[in-house]
């Protein structure tokens, strides 16, 4: 499960500057399990306000171990085949799904159009990878969750939003899916295997 402290930051940007800095270490997962791989997709909704500063992030990141990174855009569910769809055409060798409230929406699709199209993918959020997604590395759901419920409570009693501090996740979760991986043909190395949190089956 995933630990919080108290930070002073902005309560409504730190949960999406959680998911920006944790994009480097999704990178860095995608090297270890694919390190010929020189080109990667980053799938963004562009009607999301940290997208920009997840995709230069993304790049950063990327560039630091000679990849590149390729932006592939879906702001309605009807986007998402194509965007997959590209992905081949594009010849990337992975992708990462950014966080946002559509593409966890659609989860399952995402997931499947992933296997359909045997494309290595991350996620966010460990639920895609219990819906069949590959690898996950991000903050638990369930403690988002609780944790807005907390502040839901205190503003409910009376304190004000302004006055409350942030509470900040300082451990994140990685999760794989040895399924997935054996329907799409990978082999997941044993050392990262050893650093998951959870593998599934």
């Amino acid at each position: 499960m995933a630990s919080w402290q108290v930070s002073t930051d902005q309560a409504v940007t730190s949960p999406a500057l959680m998911q920006v800095e944790a994009q480097e270490k999704r990178v860095e997962l995608l090297h270890e399990l694919l390190p010929t791989t020189r080109r990667l997709a980053v799938l963004v909704n562009p009607d999301n306000q940290m997208t920009d500063l997840l995709v230069a992030n993304t790049r950063a990141a990327a560039a630091s171990i000679g990849q590149q990174v390729e932006v592939i855009a879906a702001s309605k569910a009807d986007d998402l085949d194509t965007a997959f769809a590209g992905l081949a055409q594009q010849q990337v060798g992975a992708l990462l799904v950014s966080p946002d409230t559509l593409l966890d929406n659609r989860r399952v699709q995402l997931v499947m159009l992933a296997v359909r199209h045997a494309v290595p993918a991350i996620y966010p959020f460990r639920e895609s990878v219990q819906a069949g997604g590959l690898m996950s590395y991000g903050p638990s759901f369930v403690e988002i969750a609780r944790l807005a419920g907390m502040y839901t409570a205190r503003v409910l009693k009376g304190e004000k939003p302004v006055n409350l501090p942030v509470l900040r996740a300082t451990k994140f979760e990685f999760v794989v899916n040895l399924q997935t991986a054996k329907l799409i043909g990978l082999t997941i190395p044993p050392t990262l295997l050893a650093r998951a949190d959870e593998v599934i089956e």
